[in-house]
């Protein structure tokens, strides 16, 4: 199987990474790895427009990261993730989609720098 896309996280992403406890760190991870070589809308799921994200169920907890396409590279395509969450309910909050989309206005105006 080919590898669809590489990832980076933002410092929000990473940081949201970092304060989950280690089984479900690792799940969100393995579901980060395993939807960079599938077309799972489980996994990687288009929320509005430009913002996606990446979907893990793990201990009753949805765990959700936030995240956009970089198709801007000559050779590879580059998934960036914003920052996450955890909910109890399968309903985004548009505040959530708001800050995604913040985030990568910023990353592409810094991009042009």
């Amino acid at each position: 199987m080919t590898e669809r896309f590489q990832i980076q996280f933002l410092v929000e992403a990473s940081e949201f990474l970092d304060s989950l406890d280690e089984k479900a760190r690792d799940k969100v991870i393995y579901n980060i790895h395993k939807a960079r070589f599938s077309n799972d809308r489980e996994l990687f799921k288009n929320l509005k427009d430009e913002i996606w994200e990446f979907r893990t169920l793990f201990n009753k907890s949805l765990y959700r990261l936030f995240a956009f396409w970089d198709k801007t590279g000559k050779t590879e395509t580059v998934v960036i993730s914003t920052h996450g969450l955890v909910k109890k309910t399968d309903k985004i909050p548009s505040r959530e989609i708001e800050k995604a989309d913040r985030l990568r206005k910023l990353y592409f105006e810094r991009k042009k720098q």
